[in-house]
């Protein structure tokens, strides 16, 4: 190799990214308070919906009955979301090295 590799390859800093202390503590805490009402908005909404399907079946609407089981989807689909982001986003913050 020549000497422009070598001279290139010491000028290069060892880097190894980094979350500072500070920024890392705030992060974790605003990550587990969205998370955390997220989660209680979600269950908030399936109970919701389960009122509602349950005021449907024994008042014969039907339309209200169809509306809570479309909620109780939607509930669970939120639930399961915020589930699999807080997981994608703890795996990335892990890469990083900040465990």
């Amino acid at each position: 190799m020549s000497m422009t590799t070598f001279v290139l390859a010491d000028a290069v800093p060892k880097f190894t990214p980094t979350v500072p202390t500070e920024l890392n503590s705030a992060v974790t805490t605003v990550l587990g308070w969205a998370a955390g009402v997220g989660l209680a908005v979600a269950v908030l909404g399936g109970l919701l919906s389960w009122a509602a399907i349950a005021v449907g079946h024994n008042s014969s609407n039907a339309q209200l009955a169809a509306r809570g089981k479309t909620g109780v989807l939607a509930s669970l689909i939120g639930a399961g979301g915020i589930g699999a982001t807080s997981a994608l986003v703890l795996m990335a913050y892990n890469l990083i090295g900040n465990k």
